[in-house]
């Protein structure tokens, strides 16, 4: 008789545990997908706002161009990929890149760190572009 209760008995002790361990797992798994998210959303961000300031740089270092010209590309690209939020301060201005004239455009934005909610500067990005000049 007690070589049939015990293995019972065993059994009853475990009944349940499968539902606790189910839920843990899927809490687990659902904390890991939703960091990753998070991670390629901040990456997206961050791609867009460097790719913006270095086209803002080229825009503003053609003939014809200037910062004020810089600033206005960057700040449009930044707006229409990712909105109004993460472009909180753009900059340009003339400068010496590695003995060449340039022109350098800086954009401090906002890091997404919970969905689209971030630090405020907390992303700083610079493009740089050669001057064009018209030499006749």
């Amino acid at each position: 008789m007690n070589a049939r209760r015990g293995p019972l008995v065993r059994r009853s002790r475990d009944e349940g545990s499968a539902v606790v361990e189910n839920l843990l797992v899927t809490i687990l798994l659902t904390t890991l997908a939703l960091s990753v998210v998070q991670l390629a959303l901040a990456l997206h961000v961050r791609t867009t706002v460097v790719d913006a300031a270095s086209e803002g740089a080229r825009f503003g270092a053609l003939a014809g161009n200037g910062p004020a010209d810089a600033v206005a590309r960057t700040r449009s690209l930044i707006v229409t990929a990712v909105g109004d939020g993460y472009a909180n301060e753009v900059s340009a201005a003339y400068g010496d890149y590695r003995g060449h004239p340039s022109i350098a455009v800086t954009v401090e934005g906002t890091l997404p760190l919970v969905g689209l909610l971030g630090v405020g500067e907390g992303l700083n990005a610079v493009g740089r572009a050669a001057v064009e000049t018209l030499d006749e």
